[in-house]
């Protein structure tokens, strides 16, 4: 059997406040298989978007590892993770995260600058993907002439342009209405999957999750698989 693309092992993490050590993940365990789309699941506050931090490398575990086709992250130096994510690592948030003063094209863009394609090779590529999202007259926009569903679409072009390893998905759907929200989804897994790209999505959607491979269920700072014929119960 060949290795996990993406594997977790007692994984930790815990922060201090007035004095105290509070637990937000403890001895947590995560394997994904190259090309799977996985869901998680859970309570707010359960530490979902923590572990989507930690696993692309924007916060450090307190204890335990990440490795993504076999490189551990914790043993990286700042400068070679920072490499690293950007070379593997596509992330997309719900608040579009995307930077107001820049195109949609150089929004998209941006993550091929900072690997430092060529300039021809960017406008190639953004192209390609303004099509692929059906943006293709908006490349000159701004974020704030976009809806939504647009800024969003925008925001997968930019996570999956570099043809990143793994794509991390924080609510992607979240900030949708639900009309939009389903192209969004659509969208993101046809092109995810069409580029046999790893998906893990945080979701509180039942929607999202039922799109998923495999769904887990944070709880208690762990992962709990959900047997599929219990997805449509109680979260």
């Amino acid at each position: 059997m060949s290795a996990p693309l993406l594997e977790a092992r007692n994984l930790s993490f815990d922060f201090a406040e007035a004095g105290r050590r509070h637990a937000v993940l403890s001895g947590l365990d995560l394997s994904v298989s190259a090309g799977e789309v996985v869901a998680i699941i859970g309570a707010s506050g359960s530490g979902k978007s923590t572990l989507l931090n930690l696993l692309a490398a924007i916060d450090h575990p307190s204890q335990g590892d990440i490795r993504i086709q076999g490189q551990s992250l914790p043993s990286l130096g700042e400068p070679a993770i920072t490499t690293f994510r950007r070379r593997h690592i596509g992330y997309i948030y719900q608040l579009f995260n995307l930077i107001p003063t820049l195109t949609v094209a150089e929004n998209i863009a941006l993550p091929l600058v900072l690997n430092q394609h060529t300039r021809a090779d960017r406008r190639s590529a953004v192209a390609e993907w303004l099509a692929r999202v059906g943006l293709a007259d908006r490349d000159t926009a701004f974020p704030d002439q976009l809806s939504g569903g647009e800024q969003q679409r925008v925001a997968v072009a930019r996570a999956l342009i570099h043809q990143p390893t793994l794509v991390l998905a924080d609510e992607p759907t979240g900030n949708l209405d639900a009309e939009t929200g389903r192209h969004v989804l659509a969208l993101l897994l046809d092109l995810a999957r069409a580029s046999e790209q790893t998906l893990v999505m945080v979701t509180h959607s039942r929607e999202v999750a039922a799109s998923a491979d495999r769904v887990l269920r944070m709880a208690d700072g762990r992962l709990q698989a959900v047997a599929q014929d219990a997805r449509g119960g109680a979260w």
